[in-house]
């Protein structure tokens, strides 16, 4: 019995082992950061099984090698990453946008989740989520002349977590200096 029990052990023990062998990085695309010494690049570890391990960003200081992780939900995604840069207003940030919450709390991240607009420094170093986590994000834009971003979407107003015509549709205008609410309209 003994024997049986010490096999079947090497066995798991091996399984697992192989499992760890055949892991992928993919590096899905390269970023400038304008007016720095950083490159972002977007990684997905994926495991034997197709299974992704993990998603994030990866602020690579090209002077000096230094790397800044940003970690992002492994069911979540980004969708849009552009770097703004307001010379004039002193304004230098990344905005994504990304699904990082499971508003739902059902089987993770999926399509009917909200969409949020992060913001990270060009370095990485600083992350912070503008948009609430019960804005429905349709679509936004920058205003570089007053360094404002606009962000279209909807308020889920039953909570109910889908959209509904009775959920009020809003335009929030954000400073992307302060990272303040200006207006909501």
């Amino acid at each position: 019995m003994k024997q049986i029990f010490i096999t079947i052990l090497s066995i798991f023990t091996l399984n697992s082992y192989g499992q760890d062998k055949n892991n992928y990085t993919h590096f899905n695309k390269l970023t400038e950061v304008e007016g720095t010494d950083y490159v972002i690049a977007s990684v997905e570890n994926w495991g034997k099984i197709s299974d992704a391990k993990n998603k994030y960003l990866l602020f690579i200081n090209t002077k000096n090698g230094q790397t800044k992780q940003v970690d992002f939900p492994i069911d979540g995604y980004f969708e849009k990453l552009e770097q703004v840069k307001i010379d004039h207003l002193g304004i230098n940030q990344i905005i994504i946008s990304a699904q990082t919450i499971d508003l739902d709390g059902k089987k993770g991240i999926d399509w009917n989740d909200p969409k949020q607009i992060l913001i990270l420094s060009p370095d990485g170093q600083k992350r912070t989520q503008l948009t609430d986590n019960k804005l429905f994000l349709r679509t936004w834009a920058v205003n570089k002349q007053t360094g404002t971003i606009i962000v279209t979407g909807h308020i889920d107003t039953k909570n109910n977590n889908k959209y509904d015509k009775t959920d009020k549709s809003e335009i929030l205008i954000y400073d992307l200096k302060t990272l303040k609410l200006v207006s909501k309209i």
